[in-house]
């Protein structure tokens, strides 16, 4: 079986081929080809499509603006009906948010990697972290990865 792969915002956005965050577009897209080739399952975290609309809605020319958005929500739409390689994670209940709310403030003093020491965890990136630790508690017999361009979540790599 494959790999369990949640993508990261920064995946996200090459894959919808955002302006002026697309520069890693086609080797986004030659991994993506190689990851479905050799049997992997994508999912989407809800953080991913949250940050990649506020990516969209600071987009300087209003008619990219609404491409984009409207691209996004079909996308998503697609994602949630199973109609495209990649999921929807869950949508977190009440108790999840709130857990993840009473997380954050230790997650945001935490140092975000070695490189980065004078940032803390995000709560989007805590929610992509959350959802990482119950796919592979759902998941004990694969591989479940965060597919992200950032160092900090790349790293969250469990192999069975």
């Amino acid at each position: 079986m494959g790999a369990i792969v949640l993508l990261d915002t920064s995946v996200y956005l090459n894959v919808l081929d955002v302006p002026g965050f697309n520069q890693d577009r086609l080797a986004v897209f030659d991994e993506f080809r190689a990851l479905i080739e050799q049997g992997d399952h994508f999912l989407l975290p809800l953080a991913a499509v949250w940050e990649t609309g506020n990516h969209i809605a600071k987009l300087a020319d209003g008619r990219n603006r609404r491409r984009y958005a409207q691209l996004l929500i079909e996308n998503v739409q697609l994602a949630v009906s199973g109609a495209v390689p990649y999921r929807a994670t869950h949508f977190p209940d009440r108790e999840d948010f709130l857990g993840w709310l009473g997380e954050f403030p230790a997650a945001a003093m935490r140092n975000k990697s070695v490189d980065k020491t004078n940032e803390g965890v995000s709560l989007a990136d805590l929610s992509i972290i959350k959802e990482w630790e119950r796919t592979c508690a759902v998941n004990c017999m694969s591989r479940v990865r965060i597919w992200s361009l950032d160092s900090d979540l790349a790293g969250y790599d469990r192999r069975p």
